[in-house]
């Protein structure tokens, strides 16, 4: 069994005004390192072999806090990257809907079947994140493993454990270091938490 212990990077300015960040490296703010810090410190206990994150700054500064109390280097992969917005990053939901009407109709109704313009369909990302996740799995047998990432990937991977089609996406929320566990048995994933945030409850 591999316990995967998935992470979604903490609050940047860019999820503070609502604006779509895709594959643009925004950092954390001052609001995402403190959550980071939190979620650093509700997974200190658990016994971790390897931290993994996507290599966009908001994972790469959440994994680094995280990883300060295990005493363990990160280890990026692109492939957990969020999904790529084209010509929607930067944007604002408001923005959006002015210049893409249409394309907000299928972003709400089936977002699998979405093609954004100079972007990236779901598909297309999970496609590139199971085939991360599967390569951890099968480097850390046995090991508990942490994966910091985004909303969009991890509720994908969440759908595909689930078996449900990603027109499902938006029945899963990923808060900002929101905690999801997934226990894989060869090929099965038996999800144990789901978006756990208690911890940012906590002062």
């Amino acid at each position: 069994m591999t316990k995967i212990i998935f992470v979604r990077h903490g609050q940047t300015l860019w999820n503070e005004l609502g604006k779509y960040q895709g594959h643009t490296d925004v950092p954390l703010s001052k609001t995402g390192i403190e959550q980071a810090y939190k979620v650093a410190k509700r997974l200190k206990q658990e016994k971790v072999d390897a931290i993994y994150c996507s290599d966009l700054k908001r994972a790469k500064q959440t994994a680094e806090i995280i990883a300060l109390e295990h005493n363990l280097p990160i280890i990026t992969k692109p492939e957990f990257r969020e999904i790529n917005f084209g010509k929607w990053e930067g944007k604002n939901y408001s923005q959006i809907e002015e210049k893409f009407p249409e394309l907000v109709k299928i972003w709400h109704t089936d977002p699998q079947s979405l093609v954004i313009p100079e972007g990236e369909t779901f598909e297309e990302m999970l496609a590139r994140a199971w085939k991360g996740l599967w390569e951890v799995i099968a480097k850390h047998p046995q090991e508990t493993v942490i994966i910091v990432a985004h909303g969009g990937t991890i509720s994908a991977i969440i759908c595909r454990i689930l078996g449900v089609d990603l027109k499902n996406l938006w029945s899963i929320k990923q808060g900002n270091t929101g905690i999801s566990i997934v226990e894989f048995y060869d090929q099965k994933g038996i999800i144990s938490l789901l978006n756990d945030t208690y911890h940012l409850q906590i002062s």
